[in-house]
């Protein structure tokens, strides 16, 4: 699809950098969290990637998913800058289709999955074998058996059972590499849902307690599995460097100790991800320059204290690479308003987005496609399914005049939107359609009734 809007300028990296929303007057202010090529267009539409969320809208229908494939590259770039020397690994739970794993390999990152299915996905479509992560805090045999028959690069040791399963499972005379998934006792992260770094949850093995110290024992003794590094992954939504930097002395001071009782130094550490976004338009999201900064001078600093040579880095940013790429169109199939309270229903919800219900998670959709003069009214933007919970976003800004047949376009949907919908009610998924540079193109298409039906097989 080719518009008749002026193409917007090459966005720089300063631009894509994960930033805190400045302060712009009117309604451009609102665009502060959209991607950098986000341009408001005449009658009230905008424009991203040069492509008109209208003309998008009537094109492919709604719901729809578009993702600014430039915001996603510049992401990347800005994560390779900002940590040199470091191997930056792509979480692919955020979301996984063809042409992402095509942009981030192409853009010099690795891959961590979760699965055998985002593991198969992967390296069928061309994904390096050897640049993979597998994680997994109970990770089924069949995930193993994929990813010892693929080759993944490192696998992530989550609790003292895998240790003898894998290694059981390595063909004679092979060795894998593994990396032990450690919890420094640090609690960060946006929601109690996503803190990973404390022993009241259900991942890695904590260093309080010894279990770490017990697991890497144990890998030792197995001669099929070589030890390469320690893993931690604190939580997500994380807005500071201050609790990746406390992880991190912690995490290090096990490297040394692991020196001082076995006599080997590990080579890598692996910090994960879980670096922050903002939803809304003066949220925080985390400095990644700074963090890369900070991060790379704790830990020579700290390697240097404890006499170990500093390992090599690795990143797992998941969100922070396409989350602010997408963005989200509905159209209001009905207002209803209940004395001080406005309920405006689109043709979505949590469907294809069940993370305000999961997470409490805020957004700031905006009407396009037509300007109003209303005064905003508070409002509560709800999907179109059998729940209460089926909220998109809670009082939100919208137009007094909000009516059925608009547009909503909400922001910053490009992670962990379409990777965790359902077909619930037997709502097929939105498609997800890349924008640059003025065109439009499908990546995935709308789930149809068959596409459900077809699993149903039986009487």
């Amino acid at each position: 699809m080719t518009t008749t809007l002026p193409e917007p300028s090459a966005p720089t990296p300063e631009q894509n950098v994960p930033r805190t929303a400045p302060a712009l007057s009117g309604n451009a202010a609102d665009l502060s969290v959209w991607p950098a090529s986000a341009r408001l267009a005449p009658r009230g539409d905008v424009a991203v990637g040069g492509v008109s969320l209208v003309e998008a809208a009537e094109r492919f229908g709604t719901p729809l998913y578009l993702l600014d494939e430039r915001e996603v590259r510049e992401r990347c770039r800005t994560y390779l800058r900002s940590f040199p020397d470091t191997d930056v690994v792509y979480a692919a739970k955020a979301f996984l289709c063809r042409a992402l794993l095509h942009w981030v390999r192409e853009e010099g990152l690795g891959l961590d999955v979760c699965s055998a299915g985002e593991l198969e996905s992967a390296v069928t479509n061309g994904f390096p074998p050897e640049r993979i992560v597998l994680h997994g805090n109970a990770k089924s045999p069949d995930d193993l058996e994929a990813a010892l028959r693929l080759g993944v690069g490192r696998i992530v040791i989550d609790s003292a059972w895998e240790i003898a399963r894998l290694s059981a499972l390595v063909p004679h005379g092979a060795r894998q590499k593994v990396l032990v998934r450690v919890v420094p006792g640090v609690s960060a992260g946006g929601h109690a849902a996503v803190r990973t770094g404390t022993d009241d949850q259900k991942f890695g093995l904590s260093i309080a307690d010894g279990s770490a110290r017990h697991a890497v024992a144990r890998i030792l003794g197995q001669p099929r599995l070589e030890l390469a590094g320690l893993h931690c992954h604190i939580g997500s939504q994380i807005t500071t460097a201050k609790p990746y930097l406390t992880a991190l002395r912690r995490v290090v001071g096990l490297l040394a100790q692991i020196r001082d009782q076995h006599g080997i130094v590990l080579p890598e550490l692996d910090l994960g991800g879980g670096h922050a976004v903002a939803h809304r338009p003066g949220e925080t999201a985390l400095d990644i320059p700074s963090l890369g900064a900070r991060i790379r001078r704790e830990l020579a600093e700290n390697c240097a204290a404890a006499g170990i040579p500093v390992p090599r880095l690795t990143v797992e940013p998941g969100r922070a690479l396409v989350g602010p790429a997408g963005v989200a169109l509905y159209r209001v199939l009905a207002v209803k308003r209940t004395g001080d309270r406005a309920f405006v229903a689109v043709d979505g919800g949590m469907s294809d987005n069940p993370r305000p219900a999961l997470y409490g998670v805020r957004y700031a959709p905006r009407l396009v496609g037509r300007r109003s003069t209303a005064e905003p009214r508070t409002a509560t933007v709800v999907g179109r399914h059998c729940e209460a919970g089926d909220v998109l976003a809670a009082d939100a800004a919208m137009p007094g005049d909000i009516r059925p047949g608009d547009l909503i376009a909400v922001p910053v949907a490009g992670a962990y939107h379409l990777s965790m919908a359902s077909s619930y009610n037997a709502v097929g998924r939105p498609p997800v359609v890349a924008v640059l540079d003025g065109r439009a193109r499908l990546l995935v298409r709308r789930e149809s009734l068959s596409d459900i039906n077809s699993r149903d097989i039986g009487l």
